[in-house]
């Protein structure tokens, strides 16, 4: 393997791990079924690799990414007749005003690095922390559940937020601006 062969796949395996699940759950948003949509995702990255010695390692690949998921995922819709269901898009015709796919594409982007981060928790931690921000346990109810005490609750607890908040740090931005879009403070 060659130099330039070592540096495209490297830097090919870490835009997947980057974006894999962001874009997963972005195309989920489309389709409505994860299997197609991990489908479509796959397809985008293999349509890179086979390209890879034309393609800009050096160029930010974010919105490519995301354009390409979604071109797909319309593609998809229409040849499967699986249109989506929406406010805004009727059966067959569906548009997405750019504002509205910047959205979208922040939103799965979040959600799939707050998933990742939550994977990334030890198993009984992972376990407290989603009895609580999940399923709105307090923090006796899941001490009684698991048969532990209140204090190791909150000490997972603040493990896994740290986690999180260490995790998610570069990803405020577009946390506080969907905020403020959605609070039409934009």
């Amino acid at each position: 393997m060659t130099q330039d062969e070592h540096i495209q796949k490297k830097k090919f395996e870490e835009l997947f791990r980057e974006h894999f699940t962001g874009l997963c759950y972005f195309a989920q948003k489309y389709l409505g079924d994860l299997d197609s949509s991990k489908e479509i995702v796959h397809s985008v990255f293999i349509k890179i690799w086979e390209s890879r010695n034309d393609f800009d390692w050096e160029k930010p690949a974010k919105s490519y990414l995301f354009t390409s998921v979604y071109n797909r995922s319309m593609n998809f819709i229409r040849d499967n007749k699986k249109f989506v269901s929406s406010d805004d898009a009727e059966t067959g015709n569906l548009t997405v005003e750019s504002s509205e796919f910047t959205d979208s594409m922040e939103i799965s982007e979040l959600e799939g690095k707050i998933k990742e981060s939550i994977l990334k928790l030890p198993e009984k931690c992972r376990e407290i922390f989603e009895l609580n921000r999940f399923e709105g346990k307090k923090y006796s109810e899941i001490a009684e559940k698991l048969g532990i005490s209140i204090k190791t609750v909150e000490n997972q607890m603040s493990k896994a937020l740290k986690v999180l908040r260490t995790d998610l740090k570069d990803y405020l931005y577009i946390f506080i601006l969907i905020l403020l879009k959605n609070k039409n403070l934009l």
